[in-house]
């Protein structure tokens, strides 16, 4: 049975206006610590910070379905200008990638929120249904500040786990795509807008210190 992981009825029901002008940067915020994610996309590369140490499950769900290689050949199936961008579950044909799929993860949009990480423009978040703990593969990227998906503002929340550090206007390209409805499923883009390979990043080497001169 297809699973289609729309987001929570505040998702369905966001208003879907014209792609602004002039696109605003990111809130400045502190980097993540943890480890990098890229995404390599039929539109461009978009590389993604991962907070490890403030939400350590999401961040283990999204690294696993990375390494096995679940994202790659998967699609942005939902593209809505002004509000994200949902990927990671569903095939070009639009049928669901579920050989793959893993059990759901716990929702840590409470952790994520005592972080002070927030639903921002540049945030990724994990996608789920209106059940909680239900998460599994699918993410979204927000292209504005969406902080009513919060914990606490939008009841239990979507936790956000990582950050765009470089590819936001490979994610705003994707935003002035146009979409479609497929059989159940809006805002798909006429065009698939392909992953074609997730892999992350080699853990930067600690740096070697300098020789002491001598004496």
């Amino acid at each position: 049975m297809l699973l289609s992981y729309a987001l929570l009825f505040l998702l369905a029901q966001a208003p879907t206006p014209a792609p602004a002008a002039a696109t605003p940067e990111p809130t400045p915020r502190s980097l993540p610590a943890g480890p990098v994610v890229v995404l390599e996309t039929s539109m461009g590369t978009i590389k993604i910070g991962l907070h490890q140490d403030k939400t350590p499950r999401t961040v283990k769900n999204f690294l696993s379905y990375v390494r096995i290689g679940h994202y790659d050949g998967t699609v942005f199936h939902r593209v809505i200008p002004g509000f994200m961008a949902q990927g990671g579950g569903f095939l070009p044909d639009m049928t669901e990638r579920a050989e793959t799929l893993m059990p759901p993860v716990v929702n840590e949009a409470r952790l994520s929120a005592g972080a002070g990480l927030r639903n921002s423009r540049g945030t990724v978040a994990m996608a789920r249904t209106n059940e909680p703990n239900s998460a599994q593969a699918q993410f979204f990227i927000n292209v504005k500040d969406n902080h009513r998906l919060d914990f606490g503002i939008g009841g239990a929340g979507y936790t956000v786990f990582g950050e765009v550090l470089e590819g936001m206007d490979v994610v705003d390209k994707i935003m002035a795509v146009p979409t479609t409805t497929k059989g159940m499923h809006q805002n798909v883009p006429r065009t698939p807008i392909l992953i074609t390979r997730a892999r992350e990043l080699p853990a930067a080497k600690a740096a070697t210190p300098a020789a002491s001169p001598k004496p």
